[in-house]
């Protein structure tokens, strides 16, 4: 520890000398042996009393001397601890000038003031060489222990301080560090949901947002209106002007639908050269009305890569009142019904939808009337795909999926079903059955869970979290075992209430999974916001995953806000070898789909669960789609 010693007489740098002078070995032992025998155990106190520092000390007579001895070692990177300054030091600057100057150089020296006189108060000195509590005084003639024991104390404080100081800084770096993240966080969560919700080549909103903003309209209410508009003959522009052509023409027809479209209104680019609009209208009329302007905007010559093409449209469209059908998924499908009878009618006009075009109607209800019996007919029933920890190929768990043998018209999609279902009240009974059936099948694994999908519907039930909580213990199953699968849409309806029966469900030992992340509402917080155990991402983007720029990113996003967030993350539909890379590459912690296993039946999934591990795709069949719905 490095002292500095001020003063002007040799005789109290003589004294500082053989204060600050290392004991010697065998002095030390001495002290030790004596301590011992005239205090016996508590010997061990005294030697630790007499551990002092070993101080290296530097002298100086005078002020001015001193300063330079603190600006040279300040610059080698040896800077001193303490500094002990006489007040009076003829003919040069004196004490208080001294420490000032000394105080200037490096704020976090200790000083003392050794003087006999009061040439100076502390409050003077503490002015010019503070703060307060690095100053010190100690008055003429000192003792050896006093000195030495000021000497040890402000050394080892020193050097605390240094440390602290140190590990400040440490720290200031990692919250600068974790700033940066969570603005790094935060920018790819931006990017990733506007590249989820735009079309790429035009950056208008997609499918996906549309069918967004359409769930949104449904809730509120008044009339409005839902249209399909698809170019004609736009196949022809592609083969003879090429694909680039084709698309600077998509960017300008969307150009022109915005411009045409209803104030207020949203257009969005369904897929290829459809789109879709949605704006508020009086009525039938007055839709068909603004239909007809915008199919007359797209029917002007357009400039396409120096070419003049003649563009042309033909739209659907659809209203919803406050007293009729309102289903979001029912009133696209009935816009696209009015367009394909637009185009059967010799193309660029609008047409209306009206219940004529829609066998599908009846067939809905026949669906219906077969779903309510389906269960007293036995013509339900379980299969169970694999979920594979990545790396590894464990199997740690088996999504349950529910399918529909019918006599009449053969396997009916859950894609079909299961929408009818929710929208009938059905879908609790099928729900139960689909609860019960699963924690059936997992009593004979030997460790691995079963994750079932729950509906909006089914998470809104009144005493859901102790309907689900009765079933479990009946069956006789760990809550640990049950994975509970929602969609986005269930829980942000009403975040509060959903965040609440999550916290509920996680209380009592169950797993949470978000299935299909990246398609909804989900952002940062609200993921923070609820508690969930895992996030799957939608088969749409690993399926894209090879070929589009935009999915890869959106996969890569979402995996990296599930590991800052301490959440597993799922891949579905996995299906060839250059997904399983990629997303090992990315870091998701499971995967399921087909390269793994086909959705299996209960006898066929306990051999697989039996087996633990999975070796890879298939040998003799070719991966084909996946997923909940088969």
């Amino acid at each position: 520890m490095r002292l500095l010693i001020v003063d002007d007489e040799p005789a109290m740098h003589e004294s500082y000398r053989r204060s600050f002078a290392p004991i010697a070995d065998g002095a030390a032992s001495a002290l030790s042996a004596m301590a011992s025998d005239l205090f016996g155990e508590g010997a061990g106190d005294a030697e630790q009393a007499a551990d002092t520092p070993t101080f290296a000390c530097v002298h100086h007579m005078q002020g001015l001397d001193a300063v330079g001895a603190v600006e040279e070692a300040l610059r080698d990177g040896q800077p001193f601890a303490v500094a002990f300054i006489d007040v009076r030091m003829p003919p040069g600057i004196d004490g208080k000038e001294t420490a000032a100057r000394i105080r200037a150089l490096d704020p976090h020296i200790n000083i003392v003031i050794v003087t006999g006189y009061s040439d100076f108060s502390p409050a003077e000195i503490s002015r010019v060489a503070g703060p307060p509590d690095k100053i010190f005084y100690v008055a003429k003639p000192f003792e050896v222990a006093e000195i030495v024991q000021t000497a040890t104390a402000l050394g080892r404080r020193w050097q605390i301080d240094r440390e602290l100081e140190e590990a400040r800084a440490v720290l200031a770096q990692q919250v600068v560090q974790l700033e940066e993240q969570a603005a790094e966080l935060a920018a790819n969560e931006s990017r990733a949901v506007h590249i989820a919700n735009h079309d790429a080549l035009t950056d208008a909103p997609n499918r996906l947002a549309f069918q967004r903003a359409l769930g949104e309209r449904v809730r509120r209410p008044g009339r409005f209106a839902v249209a399909m508009v698809d170019l004609d003959r736009f196949k022809l522009v592609n083969d003879t002007l090429g694909h680039l052509a084709g698309d600077e023409l998509i960017r300008e027809i969307c150009s022109v639908l915005q411009a045409a479209l209803p104030e207020g209104g949203m257009m969005a680019r369904l897929g290829g050269d459809e789109f879709g609009l949605l704006f508020d209208t009086a009525g039938d009329e007055a839709a068909v009305m603004a239909c007809d302007r915008v199919v007359a905007a797209c029917g002007t010559t357009m400039k396409v890569l120096g070419h003049s093409v003649q563009g042309s449209a033909s739209a659907g469209v659809v209203t919803a009142g406050d007293d009729g059908a309102r289903d979001p998924v029912d009133l696209l499908r009935r816009a696209d019904l009015a367009l394909n009878d637009a185009k059967r009618q010799g193309r660029n006009n609008a047409r209306l939808f009206d219940e004529s075009m829609d066998e599908g109607i009846r067939i809905r209800r026949r669906i219906e009337n077969g779903l309510s019996q389906a269960i007293a007919r036995d013509e339900l029933g379980m299969v169970f795909q694999p979920i594979v920890a990545n790396g590894t190929f464990e199997i740690v768990g088996f999504e349950a999926l529910l399918r529909w043998y019918t006599k009449e018209h053969g396997p009916i999609s859950p894609a079909i079903f299961i929408p009818i279902a929710e929208e009938s009240n059905l879908i609790h009974e099928l729900g139960d059955w689909v609860l019960a059936k699963s924690l059936e099948v997992l009593s004979q694994w030997p460790g691995q869970y079963v994750s079932v999908n729950f509906s909006p519907r089914q998470f809104r039930r009144h005493n859901f979290v102790g309907h689900v909580m009765e079933q479990v213990q009946r069956a006789g199953v760990e809550p640990h075992r049950l994975q509970i699968e929602i969609t986005e849409t269930a829980i942000f309806d009403d975040a509060e209430r959903a965040a609440e029966t999550l916290y509920k469900l996680r209380q009592m030992g169950f797993r949470i999974a978000l299935d299909d992340f990246g398609t909804g509402y989900s952002s940062l917080y609200n993921i923070r916001k609820f508690a969930l155990d895992s996030l799957k991402i939608d088969r749409s983007f690993i399926d894209g995953m090879g070929r589009e720029r935009e999915s890869a990113a959106i996969v890569h996003s979402i995996i990296h806000l599930g590991r800052a967030l301490g959440l597993g993350v799922i891949a579905e539909g996995v299906e060839t070898e250059m997904q399983v890379a990629l997303l090992r590459a990315a870091g998701a912690s499971h995967l399921q789909g087909y390269l793994f296993s086909r959705p299996v039946a209960a006898e066929e999934a306990r051999v697989i669960a039996e087996a633990r591990y999975v070796a890879g795709p298939p040998a003799d069949e070719e991966a084909a789609a996946t997923g909940t719905h088969g």
